[in-house]
């Protein structure tokens, strides 16, 4: 992850731990602590919530594995998980994503949505810092995210951030979802730049994250105005960079992922410097605890 350290002129003057914080949060559990591993073939795929462990433990298509449980037919994955589902162990989304040992492994299954943090199965996202350069300053295009959304609604987002589902890969995602959430034509959101890969492993009411995020960058025009289109986004605003940064440190206005994606935008763009920026940057990466 590329560091510019210098001090910006409009960098952002540090309140004790604000941006540590959110990066704790977002780690808030050490594995396996009480989870069952989940393996299909010679990959662990997953971190089964004991609930979903208990109900598979004497399934017909499951046995023991290296450790914990085996799946020894993939292609059932999708009824079983639909199954546990209608018994209330989670909310159905009715998306489907790939199933992989690794992000960048090969597909060994899918599975819905919603049944991803019960069984603990990495999902990979994008979010896209939509950056708008004038002349007192870099600003932000923020989202405010629908009051009738199932998770943080009323929270401040991205301008484009959404999952990966089934056979899609990460920049084809980033242009739907732009489209659909923000009226961005595709020619003007292919321009967007990768930047980064954020990682974490967080327990929330709906049970584990194993998140990767993939983050870009995207120069919007001028007089560009975003429009939102499926009704996830309730307004946007346009930020200068130093509120954003403000506002990440001092609140918790934002979703919980979003503040890690700013918060390298901020050391990329000398908001955060030196000795916190180096610490920030490795545990965004997933390679140093903060």
């Amino acid at each position: 992850m590329a560091m510019n350290l210098k001090p910006a002129p409009w960098s952002v003057p540090l309140t004790e731990d604000g941006f540590a914080r959110h990066v704790r949060a977002c780690n808030n559990i050490r594995l396996p602590a009480d989870r069952t591993p989940l393996w299909i073939g010679a990959g662990q795929v997953g971190w089964l919530a004991p609930a979903i462990a208990a109900a598979l433990r004497d399934h017909p298509k499951f046995r023991p594995g290296p450790t914990g449980l085996l799946l020894t037919d993939p292609a059932a994955l999708p009824d079983i998980a639909r199954t546990l589902s209608q018994q209330g162990l989670y909310r159905w989304r009715d998306e489907a994503f790939d199933v992989r040992a690794t992000i960048d492994g090969p597909v060994l299954a899918r599975i819905d949505r919603g049944a991803l943090p019960a069984f603990g199965i990495q999902a990979q996202g994008v979010h896209v810092n939509g950056i708008v350069t004038r002349p007192d300053g870099p600003h932000i295009w923020i989202g405010r995210r629908a009051k009738d959304k199932a998770l943080d609604p009323g929270k401040l987002d991205h301008i484009v951030a959404g999952g990966v589902p089934a056979g899609l890969d990460a920049m084809q995602t980033l242009v739907k979802e732009a489209d659909e959430e923000a009226s961005i034509p595709a020619d003007l959101a292919g321009r967007a730049m990768p930047v980064g890969v954020i990682r974490y492993t967080m327990l929330r009411n709906e049970g584990l994250r194993r998140d990767v995020l993939t983050c870009y960058d995207l120069e919007l025009p001028a007089d560009f105005v975003p429009v939102a289109a499926d009704g996830e986004v309730e307004a946007f605003e346009l930020w200068p960079i130093a509120r954003a940064a403000e506002t990440v440190r001092d609140t918790d206005d934002f979703k919980f992922n979003v503040n890690l994606v700013l918060i390298d935008l901020f050391i990329r763009r000398g908001l955060i410097g030196g000795a916190e920026a180096t610490t920030l940057a490795a545990a965004l990466a997933g390679t140093a605890p903060v």
